[in-house]
């Protein structure tokens, strides 16, 4: 019979692709993967959609200020931390792995009342709250940007793995894939593209930025603007262009706009720079495919731990950090333009994205949670 792990990760897709990419990894190494997650994050319809079980618990964000939330939170936590510690015993599951989202935390809990071994993933530059209590009974706690171990109390513990991306994205060929991806969006191969893009909701600002720099390019002919708007955001931003382009005098970017692209995987096989927010699982995907991008940190994130990711990148060269408060149609075409028209500064910028990206990240996750079976199987009595 397998080994069985349970993993925890949800709210957001930023927890539970990486989840889902060490699942898979897992699974090859011929481990059983569950899911304990809410009925109403991400997880919810990603996990399944994916084929592994997902038992559902109750759990509530952690709010640091007062409020009735706040107070119903204990209870809460409780309840959840029961059911996962009743899931253990009743599974047999051998260790844990979380992702951070407020879900884990009744995971760690449980697997720290059980004595069950715990791998902590963290994705972001800045560690989230759950993923620091969590790392409390952490056997092994793996980070994704070099570095970051520091800002746990234990950094012996800490080893540094990547952000796993999602499943089939670490096998692309941009060369081989750029011809079809550029038919796919009525691009011109001759010229090279700008992908903007701000999230599945899109970004306002940065939407704006790009609309407002249709005049501003200092050579329009040699390229283009594939620009994902958001399905919110798409309806406005589409009559901007429409308007832009009407009234504009003169030579401009070739550009295409779309309210959401499911396979991002052709849209960066049609991209030679990237502008967007700088999300850890972003991040992890600019740098496992190698392409250079113009970092514009939502400003509002917990710990600004978006700035620290879009920080690390770059210091190495492979990304330009444009603030939020310093964004603007001309600062955007300042950063992003060198890139596009001097072939040498984008492959040497390509060359340090590739060079911090680990296209093995969620095997190397899998090792240690592995690691932690093994361990739990030699351990008499470590178990209920």
């Amino acid at each position: 019979m397998r080994s069985r792990v349970l993993i925890a990760g949800g709210g957001t897709g930023g927890h539970v692709f990486p989840a889902l990419a060490v699942a898979r990894a897992l699974d090859d190494a011929g481990v059983g993967v569950e899911f304990v997650g809410t009925a109403h994050g991400a997880e919810s319809g990603l996990v399944p959609e994916a084929g592994w079980t997902l038992h559902r618990v109750e759990a509530a964000p952690l709010v640091r200020k007062l409020s009735p939330a706040t107070l119903r939170l204990p209870l809460t936590l409780l309840r959840a931390t029961r059911r996962v510690i009743e899931l253990i015993r009743e599974r047999g599951i051998a260790a844990a792995c979380v992702f951070g989202g407020y879900v884990s935390v009744p995971l760690a809990l449980a697997a720290g009342r059980t004595r069950t071994p715990l791998v902590v993933h963290e994705q972001n530059a800045v560690p989230g709250l759950a993923n620091r209590l969590a790392a409390q009974w952490a056997e092994a706690i793996a980070v994704s940007v070099p570095g970051s171990g520091d800002r746990f109390r234990d950094p012996d513990r800490v080893v540094f793995t990547g952000n796993p991306v999602r499943p089939g994205l670490d096998a692309i060929d941009l060369t081989g894939a750029r011809p079809a991806a550029l038919t796919s969006f009525d691009l011109d191969p001759g010229r090279r593209t700008l992908l903007v893009f701000g999230g599945s909701q899109g970004a306002r600002k940065l939407n704006d930025a790009v609309v407002g720099s249709l005049g501003m390019w200092a050579a329009p002919r040699r390229l283009q603007i594939l620009h994902v708007a958001g399905r919110r955001d798409h309806e406005r931003v589409r009559e901007a262009w429409d308007a832009a382009l009407a009234h504009h005098v003169g030579e401009t970017p070739l550009v295409r706009c779309h309210a959401f692209i499911a396979a991002m995987e052709t849209a960066y096989a049609a991209a030679d720079v990237v502008a967007c927010r700088a999300g850890a699982s972003t991040i992890a995907e600019l740098t496992v495919l190698g392409l250079p991008s113009v970092l514009v940190p939502y400003p509002h994130a917990t710990g600004d731990h978006q700035t620290a990711n879009a920080r690390a990148l770059a210091d190495a060269g492979a990304a330009r950090l444009l603030p939020d408060n310093w964004l603007a149609p001309r600062s955007l075409v300042g950063m992003s333009e060198p890139w596009l028209t001097d072939d040498a500064a984008r492959i040497e910028a390509a060359g340090a994205a590739r060079a911090l990206g680990r296209p093995d990240a969620a095997e190397r996750v899998a090792r240690l949670v592995v690691r932690a079976v093994h361990r739990s199987r030699q351990r008499p009595g470590a178990r209920p």
